[in-house]
């Protein structure tokens, strides 16, 4: 067993307007993330910004991962409840993300890490940086 230490790692900036907007997975959602996994940092979380256009929505579906959302702006509709800026919202692993939809419009930062129970990593290619959103018809909404 060795007794070397982990190597200690000092903090990593972004700035939103250094990033460029990316098509997610959803009508009338784009983000900018400012980390997600990758094969140099495959633990990392997704996390950045999700702008909302007004009338944006997504159906209810499952996830094996933990997140926490802090609204910025707009008003939104989850499942029965409705919220707007400074709510946080938990979603432990395993979950279910319930519709989301919003008429105003708005911004929400969110992270997306391991479950910790699960083991479940979030996912970034193909559905934080698509080419071209597929039709909900071909999505995978496992509930």
């Amino acid at each position: 067993m060795s007794d070397a230490k982990p190597k200690d790692h000092g903090p990593v900036y972004f700035h939103q307007d250094d990033m460029e907007w990316e098509t997610l997975r959803f009508p009338g959602q784009h983000s900018k993330m400012v980390f997600h996994p990758s094969e140099e940092a495959p633990t990392q979380p997704n996390s950045g910004f999700v702008r909302y256009e007004a009338g944006a929505h997504h159906p209810r579906h499952r996830h094996d991962f933990a997140q926490v959302w802090y609204v910025l702006e707009g008003e939104f509709t989850i499942g029965e409840r409705k919220i707007g800026p400074g709510t946080v919202v938990y979603h432990a692993d395993p979950h279910y993300e319930e519709d989301l939809s919003t008429e105003t419009g708005g911004l929400m930062f969110f992270v997306q890490y391991q479950g910790p129970t699960t083991g479940g990593r979030p996912i970034y290619d193909g559905r934080f940086n698509m080419a071209e959103r597929k039709p909900l018809s071909e999505e995978n909404l496992e509930v």
